[in-house]
């Protein structure tokens, strides 16, 4: 019988998990480093580790095994003993190509499709919506070998749908030999393998230890899979965040994609068990919130089909609207204050947490900002887009400054940001570009290029010497090689040690300063993978880099790994569902962004996809 169980709404769901497994296993020390608990991504795994260093009071304490189903891999699955039961060598599957070098790849793909038709910038995108659908396609099994017979020929979209199947057929008749010839295969391909293997493993031979996969409602139909292995194994146990067991069966049965319990429910029929087979997942210690909170969220929640029962429900009373509060704010900006004041509240009372759960990228980054201003560098689970981090700015600035001539504007937004030294101290460095600025950067515009700019300084060529040496010495090489086509990978070379010489202080090198921190670790990371990948693509002409180099950093975030606030977080959607604070916010609650309006797929409309 399938073992499923679920922590109630309310309850939270990490610190409950780990006061049950402590209950179940924390015997001996050894027990429970047996334990391996299955998750839906590794920030649940972070969040696990943190509950049971509270629940230890910081004590030592050997924590289970924990495993993030969402990017897998297989060093962190148990797929020792395929030999003995006669599945296939999970190792011999091809690796899995790396998102940068698959958005160059298909970008070759797509300019050679479009001869010339389109700049290299614009083919990255297209390169990055092909790259989701073969994901998404992948992710769910399919195939795309059914395109042609996806639209029937009555429908009135022949047209636009041919010129769409014509351009899909880079992932339907090109993409396969590209990647063959690299010898690698789709991430999302990869992780089903990896998924499927360890299923297989665990069905021939059932392991001796327990396994917990909690958290996950088996929306990849791979790990769907695998649950359904785990949940009968003799230690094997599937936990749920907060099943809804009190609906009735025509509002279960009328559930859609958009409630937040209709994964659960398509995960139960799979498993083929019914609501009233789950049972309460024992956490010691842990309570949850009143039944009528409860009652009241199930009620607002109700699909459109149920909501005649709306009629025989009584008024909210004040024990199920305790606690809550509405604040309407004219603006963002307000609503932004506002937000981190009531954070920052919370701090004056010992030990509170407060987090805000918002699905508005634009809000979170305001609260964080505002209360960077009391010097609160918040937990945000997102992170922080890597454009937008001082290192990924400031190469971004850089390459715009040399495309463009060393035009004023570009110029000195390069020359002026934080991590422009140029070889001395930051502070008389920032002196001398104001002084450049009032001299020649504030009249008639000087030609472009460095000649432009000396013939403006002629006057004044002495008393600018060394800015004019340092952009010679380290401009020149890499403006010049934007004036025609090179490989990309020459114009990245050029660029970084533009970059590195610009960011040099009298003290450091420009590499120990550009490539500080969390955020600069993550742009040498970026800067490597490029490197690596770039000759998967052709030449491009050197105008078109900035542009590049912008499509191919967007997506990419900055997560931080420690040392943000402990009590204070920000948390999306997903990663809400596992956690809980004392004060919870709930961020942006306008129509168009919570719910978020479901993303226009470039390729197919919903009806398409759905069928």
């Amino acid at each position: 019988t399938p073992a499923v169980q679920s922590i109630p709404p309310g309850s939270p769901f990490v610190d409950a998990l780990a006061a049950g497994l402590m209950d179940r296993y924390g015997a001996t020390p050894d027990q429970l480093a047996k334990v391996m608990v299955l998750l839906p991504t590794r920030r649940a795994c972070r969040s696990l580790r943190e509950a049971f260093l509270r629940l230890s009071g910081g004590s030592p304490l050997l924590l289970p095994q924990m495993t993030p189903l969402g990017d897998v891999d297989e060093d962190e699955l148990s797929l020792s003993g395929w030999e003995e039961v006669g599945t296939s060598n999970p190792f011999e599957a091809p690796t899995a190509v790396s998102a940068l070098k698959r958005q160059l790849l298909l970008t070759r793909l797509v300019m050679a499709f479009e001869k010339g038709q389109t700049t290299v910038d614009q083919a990255a995108r297209l390169a990055s919506e092909l790259g989701a659908l073969l994901d998404q396609v992948q992710t769910e099994r399919l195939s795309l070998e059914a395109l042609n017979n996806l639209v029937p020929e009555e429908q009135n979209l022949s047209k636009h749908w041919q010129i769409t199947l014509s351009f899909l057929k880079i992932l339907t008749d090109l993409w396969p030999d590209a990647l063959a010839e690299q010898g690698c295969v789709d991430q999302a391909l990869r992780r089903n393998i990896l998924l499927e293997a360890q299923a297989e493993l665990w069905r021939s031979q059932p392991p001796e230890n327990p396994i917990i996969a909690a958290g996950s409602t088996g929306s990849i139909p791979a790990t769907a899979d695998l649950l359904k292995v785990v949940s009968p194994l003799p230690q094997g146990v599937v936990v749920l965040p907060g099943l809804d067991r009190d609906a009735d069966d025509v509002t279960w049965k009328a559930l859609e994609p958009s409630h937040p319990q209709f994964g659960m429910a398509r995960l139960l029929e799979f498993l083929d068990i019914g609501r009233g087979d789950v049972t309460d997942w024992n956490a010691p210690g842990i309570t949850g919130t009143n039944p009528a909170r409860t009652d009241l969220i199930n009620r607002a929640l109700l699909p459109a089909e149920a909501t005649d029962q709306w009629k025989d429900q009584s008024v909210p009373d004040d024990v199920a609207l305790k606690g809550i509060s509405v604040i309407d704010c004219p603006g963002p900006q307000e609503e932004a204050g506002v937000i981190a004041l009531i954070m920052r509240r919370r701090l004056e009372d010992e030990g509170e947490t407060a987090a805000l759960v918002t699905p508005d990228r634009g809000l979170a980054r305001r609260v964080a900002a505002e209360l960077s201003r009391w010097g609160i560098e918040v937990d945000d689970s997102a992170g922080v887009p890597l454009a937008q981090t001082p290192p990924g700015a400031f190469l971004r600035l850089t390459a715009r400054m040399a495309s463009e001539g060393l035009a004023p504007v570009p110029l000195l937004a390069a020359l002026k940001h934080p991590l422009a030294s140029g070889g001395t101290q930051t502070v008389a460095y920032r002196s001398r570009v104001r002084d450049l600025e009032l001299a020649v950067l504030r009249g008639p515009r000087p030609a472009a290029g460095l000649e432009g700019l000396e013939e403006a300084l002629s006057k004044d060529a002495d008393k600018f010497e060394d800015v004019l040496t340092l952009l010679e010495k380290a401009a020149r090489p890499f403006v010049e090689l934007l004036e025609g086509t090179h490989p990309l990978r020459d114009l990245l070379k050029a660029h970084v040690a533009m970059a590195e010489q610009l960011a040099a202080t009298d003290e450091d090198t420009g590499p120990t300063k550009l490539w500080a921190g969390e955020a600069g670790e993550n742009a040498a990371g970026f800067v490597a993978e490029l490197a690596d990948a770039a000759p998967d693509l052709d030449p491009v002409p050197g105008h078109t880099y900035p542009a590049l180099l912008d499509t191919l950093m967007s997506g990419r975030a900055v997560r931080p790994r420690y040392g943000q606030h402990p009590r204070l977080h920000i948390w999306g959607l997903m990663e809400a569902r596992l956690q809980h604070a004392d004060v919870v916010i709930l961020g942006g609650l306008n129509e168009g962004t919570w719910p978020p309006e479901a993303p226009a797929n470039p390729w197919m409309s919903r009806p398409m996809l759905a069928t």
